[in-house]
């Protein structure tokens, strides 16, 4: 694997583990407005798993699936910062720090 990418790989993975837990206690509370930030948060839980494989076995398309795996945190970020509950506010800010980490790979 490339150095270049093991910050990435690292923040995505830690993505993977706190969208896991806002999707779970999103769940919980059976709530339909809730019904967005469930979607994304599992989505963005996909492509950050997708993206740390691709990183570890150093795939062509890294870097592109990459600049998709910044875009869908940010927006699971931002539909998480609608929400006030504490799993929800953890989210937004690890999945912000991964987007932020995906795109300074890029550079």
């Amino acid at each position: 694997m490339r150095e270049k990418y093991r910050e990435c790989l690292d923040e995505c993975l830690q993505c993977v583990v706190a969208c896991d837990h806002c999707y779970d206690a999103c769940l919980e509370l059976n709530n339909s407005h809730m019904n967005n930030c469930i979607r994304l948060t599992r989505e963005c839980a996909e492509i950050c798993n997708f993206a740390a494989s691709s990183m570890s076995k150093n795939s062509p398309f890294a870097e592109r699936i990459c600049v998709l795996c910044a875009d869908v945190c940010e927006a699971c970020a931002d539909e998480c910062n609608q929400h006030e509950h504490d799993h929800c506010k953890r989210c937004a800010e690890v999945c912000l720090k991964c987007a932020e980490s995906c795109r300074k790979m890029l550079n």
